[in-house]
C-alpha cells in the first residue's frame, strides 16, 4: 500500500509546490479541491491545508467541514489553511493593518520539538498573508513568532483531538523559508511517521503490477509523440505487458529537423514495437490557409485522429488506448471553485476513445514532468530521450505565427536546428526547461554583402521551470545568442533577424500561440 498525504486546495499559487516538497522526501503526496475531500483509509496518513487568494473574514470564503479531517490524521494548516483552522474552532482572525508579505525570522520558537525539531531560533521564513490571528481557539498553543507576527505558528497537541494539529501562517514550502524542508520533513515523516519509500524503482514495481491486473491478456494501443511522457509510458506498459503493446508514431510534418527518423530509431533501440505513419501531407493540406491558433490546433487534431483511427483498424482486439497524461494535466482539469473544466485540447487525443470503443490508461498520471524523467531514468531509457525538452502536441504549427506552409516549417527547421545545436555545444541545454524558434509573421529590412534583403524573423525562447505551470525567461550568455543569430542569419537563406523574448509566464506563455 502507498503511503500518502493528502493537500486540500485552496486555489493557492503554491500548492503544487507543496506536492512536490512532500514527493521529494520520497512520499506520494495527492492534490484535492478543498471541497472534495475523499474518505480517509489507511493509505492516508496526514492532510496538509493549501494557502489561498481568500480571506476567512469574506463571504466567499473557501469553508470545508473540518470535522472530517481534523482528529483523524495529523493535520498542518498553512497560511489560509492556518486562519480557517483557527477561525473555525472559535480564535479570532482579522484583516491586517498592513499586508505581512515577505522574509521574516522566527524571533521565538516556543517548543523547539515535534513540528520545530532541528529549525533554530532566527530561522528565515517566507509570509504572504493578509490576515492575522490575533486570539487562539481553546485547546490551541502558540508555537513560534516573528517580529511583526505574534502568532506564527501554533498547535493543538494535547487532548482536544486525537491526532495533532500545526498551523504555520508562513510557507515552508518556497526556497525563501530556510528550513521549509526540515519543516516538512518533520510533519510528514516524524509527526506523520511515513516510511519515505516512494522511489521511482517502488513506482515502476507498484504500476507494472497495477497495469498488469488491469489490463490482463488485452493489446493496447499508444500514440508516441518523441515527447518524455508517451515515450516513458510506452516502456512501463512495454515492461508489463511486453509484445501486446503496439505503438504509432506520426509524422505531421511538424516535428523538429531530423526528428521523426533520430526517434523512431530510439524507438526500435528499445525494443518496442512501432509503426512509423508518414502522414505530412494530410496535416499540411489541413492546415493550408489557416492562421488561427485554436483552429490550427483543432485541425491537427482531427487530422491525427482520423490517420490514427485508419491505423488502428489494421490492428484486431484493441482494448485499451494509453496516454502520456502527467498530473499537471490532472490537476489543471479541475476547478478549485466547481466543477471540471476542460485540459488544453492539445492534451490528450479528443475523443478518440469514445469512438474506438477504447478504455483509457494513464500510467503517469500521478507524475510531475521531473519524477516522469527518473522513472525514465530508472527504466534504463537512453538519457538523450528522457532529457528532450517539452515539446508542444501541435508541433511547429504554433510556433509558425500565421499560415502553414511546408517553406515556413523548413525555414523554422532550419533555425531551430542551429539554436538547439548550439545550446547543445555551449552546455547549455540541460540547464534551460524548454528552448525552441518562432518564425514571426513579418518581415524587415536587411544587408548581406552589398545587397538589400527584405526577409523573415525569428525569435529565439528559452526558460527555465519546474514543471511549466510558471517560468522565468533563461538568462543565456550574449556570446551564445550573437553565436546563435550569425550562424542562423548566414546559413538559413530566408531569415535576416533574430530576436530573444525576455517575457516571463505569467503574464505570457511559454509557447507564442
Amino acid at each position: 500500500m502507498t503511503e500518502k498525504v493528502l493537500i486540500l486546495d485552496f486555489g493557492s499559487q503554491y500548492t503544487q509546490l507543496i506536492a512536490r516538497r512532500i514527493r521529494e522526501l520520497n512520499v506520494f503526496s495527492e492534490i484535492v479541491p478543498f471541497n472534495k475531500v475523499p474518505q480517509l483509509d489507511d493509505s492516508y496518513k496526514a492532510v496538509i491545508l493549501s494557502g489561498s487568494p481568500f480571506s476567512v473574514r469574506e463571504e466567499r470564503a473557501l469553508r470545508p467541514d473540518l470535522a472530517e479531517i481534523v482528529g483523524k490524521r495529523p493535520v498542518l494548516g498553512i497560511c489560509y489553511g492556518a486562519q480557517y483552522i483557527a477561525d473555525f474552532y472559535g480564535g479570532t482572525v482579522s484583516r491586517s493593518l498592513k499586508r505581512e508579505y515577505g522574509k521574516a525570522n522566527l524571533g521565538r520558537i516556543q517548543r523547539a520539538d515535534g513540528l520545530f525539531a532541528d529549525i533554530e531560533t532566527g530561522s528565515q521564513v517566507w509570509m504572504s498573508h493578509g490576515d492575522t490571528i490575533e486570539h487562539l481557539p481553546e485547546g490551541f498553543e502558540l508555537l513560534a513568532s516573528t517580529a511583526d507576527v505574534e502568532i506564527a505558528a501554533f498547535g493543538s497537541l494535547g487532548d482536544r483531538f486525537a491526532a495533532p494539529v500545526y498551523c504555520i501562517q508562513f510557507h515552508p514550502e518556497v526556497y525563501h523559508s530556510l528550513d521549509g524542508k526540515q519543516l516538512l520533513e518533520n510533519f510528514v515523516l516524524k509527526i506523520a511517521g511515513c516510511r519515505g519509500d516512494w522511489t521511482p524503482a517502488h513506482f515502476i514495481e507498484q504500476t507494472v503490477e497495477e497495469l498488469q491486473q488491469k489490463i490482463g491478456d488485452d493489446r493496447v494501443l499508444l500514440g508516441l509523440s518523441g515527447g518524455v511522457d508517451s515515450s516513458v509510458a510506452a516502456m512501463l506498459l512495454h515492461r508489463a505487458i511486453g509484445d501486446r503493446l503496439f505503438c504509432f508514431f506520426i509524422d505531421n510534418g511538424l516535428l523538429r529537423k531530423g526528428e521523426f527518423e533520430e526517434v523512431e530509431r530510439s524507438y526500435e533501440g528499445m525494443g518496442l514495437n512501432v509503426t512509423a505513419i508518414d502522414a505530412k501531407q494530410e496535416f499540411y493540406s489541413a492546415l493550408a490557409g489557416e492562421s488561427d491558433p485554436e483552429k490550427k490546433r483543432k485541425a491537427i487534431g482531427r487530422v491525427f485522429i482520423e490517420v490514427f483511427e485508419r491505423e488502428a483498424k489494421k490492428l484486431t482486439n484493441i482494448k485499451y488506448l494509453a496516454q502520456g497524461t502527467i498530473y499537471p494535466d490532472v490537476i489543471e482539469s479541475v476547478s478549485v471553485h466547481g466543477p471540471s473544466v476542460t485540459i488544453k485540447s492539445h492534451h490528450n487525443v479528443g475523443g478518440l476513445p469514445e469512438k474506438m470503443g477504447l478504455k483509457i490508461v494513464e500510467p503517469l498520471r500521478n507524475l510531475f514532468k521531473d519524477e516522469v524523467r527518473r522513472v525514465g531514468g530508472e527504466l534504463g531509457m537512453p538519457a538523450h530521450l528522457i532529457g528532450r525538452h517539452p515539446f508542444p502536441g501541435p508541433g511547429l504549427a504554433i510556433r509558425i505565427l500565421g499560415d502553414i506552409t511546408p517553406e515556413k516549417v523548413r525555414l523554422l527547421q532550419e533555425a531551430d536546428a542551429i539554436y538547439i545545436d548550439k545550446m547543445r555545444e555551449y552546455g547549455l541545454y540541460d540547464q534551460v526547461w524548454q528552448a525552441g524558434t518562432i518564425l514571426l509573421p513579418v518581415q524587415s529590412v536587411g544587408v548581406m554583402g552589398d545587397e538589400r534583403t527584405y526577409e523573415q524573423a525569428v525569435a529565439l525562447r528559452a526558460v527555465t521551470s519546474t514543471d511549466g505551470m510558471t517560468a522565468e525567461w533563461s538568462h543565456l550568455p550574449y556570446e551564445f545568442l550573437a553565436a546563435v543569430s550569425s550562424s542562423i542569419i548566414n546559413n538559413v537563406k530566408g531569415i535576416n533577424r533574430v530576436v530573444y523574448d525576455i517575457s516571463t509566464k505569467p503574464p505570457a506563455t511559454i509557447e507564442w500561440e
